[in-house]
């Protein structure tokens, strides 16, 4: 109910560490990067870092920068970072990191960018958690204020290549978040501290997502799978205290 009402009795409102990406993006500046086809874009990496717990109510200031253009080959890759200031305070909340894959727009002969690849544990992996996604999931997440209609036009969906809507990567992303949370933060939004990580497939709403964690010390690494076993988000970093 923390995370859910702002009236229960006896139960503060407090914010899920994920919320930072509906917040924190403010100032990029996406109408300076020049045109691509909106139909082809995808959400490629994100990435979020909190410096204090996000409150319930209040005001910041985001100011954003296009922080690198990669040529992939294929495709291009936007790199975004934006900084929040808790207004009231006048100290940084939290910062945000974005890559945005646009397909077709590479092939300029520019820096492919960074390949880096995490190597997970050869061991069965500390936790699993197993969320089910809903049919009607992404009509629910656009009222967060995505309403790319790539998520919900079926013909949208069918000119970017996909048989139908696909689920927004910052849903599953926020489904991901949530496991990390209740199952290494004790649900308690000021131990979360970090996460990053790559979308690597698409997700359909009515999916089941099963989040694996594989923790040392304080930080842990983590990937989400569909239920047919899938990679749908990979690469995953995770810092907690």
């Amino acid at each position: 109910l923390q995370f859910t009402t702002e009236n229960t009795k006896d139960t503060p409102q407090r914010v899920l560490p994920t919320f930072a990406v509906i917040i924190g993006g403010g100032g990029i500046p996406m109408n300076q990067i020049g045109s691509f086809n909106p139909f082809l874009m995808v959400h490629g990496e994100q990435g979020i870092e909190l410096f204090d717990e996000i409150p319930p109510e209040g005001e910041i200031e985001s100011t954003g920068e296009c922080t690198a253009i990669w040529d992939k080959g294929s495709a291009a890759v936007l790199e975004f970072e934006s900084t929040a200031v808790n207004v009231a305070t006048g100290k940084p909340l939290l910062k945000t990191r974005t890559m945005l894959f646009c397909r077709g727009e590479g092939g300029w002969g520019g820096d492919r960018g960074p390949s880096d690849r995490i190597d997970f544990p050869d061991r069965a992996p500390d936790h699993q958690v197993t969320y089910q996604t809903r049919e009607d999931q992404a009509l629910t997440y656009r009222l967060s204020g995505d309403r790319n209609p790539l998520h919900s036009d079926p013909s949208f969906a069918t000119a970017g290549g996909f048989p139908k809507p696909i689920l927004h990567g910052l849903c599953t992303w926020g489904f991901t978040g949530r496991a990390l949370l209740h199952t290494l933060c004790g649900s308690d939004p000021r131990r979360f501290r970090a996460m990053n990580s790559r979308f690597s497939k698409p997700v359909f709403p009515g999916d089941a997502l099963t989040i694996s964690i594989w923790v040392d010390g304080k930080a842990a690494l983590f990937r989400t799978t569909n239920q047919n076993g899938d990679v749908v988000i990979d690469q995953g970093t995770f810092r907690f205290e």
